[in-house]
């Protein structure tokens, strides 16, 4: 079934698949891993393995199921391209939602060296919103590997930011989130870090949404920047 998300820039989660490893900085303080690990201890059959990657055949076939047209981020406990998804599952996701075009379904990797490896493999469904993760100018090759893919709409998770990430090239995607850590241990986001990559969306003319500016306590640190919040979204509309 689907579970209503208190993610901003989503409505429901699908989780075929559960369980993920450490890929790169942002993973420090996974939400995700610390989620699964309050799940298994409730019980719940899912996640008896805690935060080990497992495949859910029994879920694939929710969104069929699902009236109502949604936006749907898949994955949220673990990441589609995680070396241990076979192509085959993962061919199974794209088919689903191949197979629902009244939702939009969003996908978001760390792997994005797979993403590119295998999109050759990938009949793209047009409501299908493929992004990367890129935490830090570290990571900006990221983007280069999602623009190789056929997906229509492209976009990055800037989230959590942990650093400046100056000068991207963003021909080709079309919406950006950046938003800061939050939680005991989050890392410190700086106010001219998310201003410039908002000036870059602007010059780009790709829609910028700031989720928060996250720490200790994420609500009262809120989301507005320069007196305002921005919470804009990628056209979903064909390019053909």
């Amino acid at each position: 079934m689907a579970t209503k998300s208190s993610i901003e820039w989503t409505e429901y989660t699908w989780n075929p698949v559960t369980g993920c490893t450490k890929a790169s900085p942002g993973c420090l303080n996974c939400y995700a891993e610390r989620m699964a690990k309050r799940l298994q201890a409730m019980g719940l059959s899912n996640y008896r393995t805690g935060f080990r990657v497992a495949l859910h055949e029994h879920v694939l076939s929710a969104p069929m199921g699902w009236k109502k047209p949604s936006v749907v981020f898949v994955n949220s406990m673990s990441d589609l391209f995680h070396e241990k998804v076979p192509l085959e599952f993962i061919l199974k996701v794209f088919d689903i939602i191949r197979q629902t075009p009244h939702h939009q379904f969003q996908i978001l990797t760390k792997r994005a060296e797979r993403l590119s490896e295998i999109t050759s493999f990938i009949d793209w469904p047009e409501n299908v919103w493929m992004g990367v993760s890129v935490e830090t100018a570290q990571y900006t090759h990221r983007i280069d590997h999602l623009k190789m893919t056929g997906a229509f709409i492209k976009f990055l998770s800037i989230e959590p930011m942990l650093g400046p990430i100056p000068d991207m090239d963003l021909t080709g995607i079309d919406w950006v989130i950046v938003g800061g850590e939050s939680g005991p241990r989050s890392r410190p986001i700086h106010p001219e870090w998310v201003t410039d990559v908002r000036d870059q969306c602007i010059e780009a003319g790709v829609p910028f949404f700031f989720k928060q500016w996250g720490g200790t306590n994420k609500k009262k640190a809120g989301k507005i920047l320069d007196g305002k919040i921005w919470k804009q979204m990628p056209a979903t509309v064909s390019r053909h």
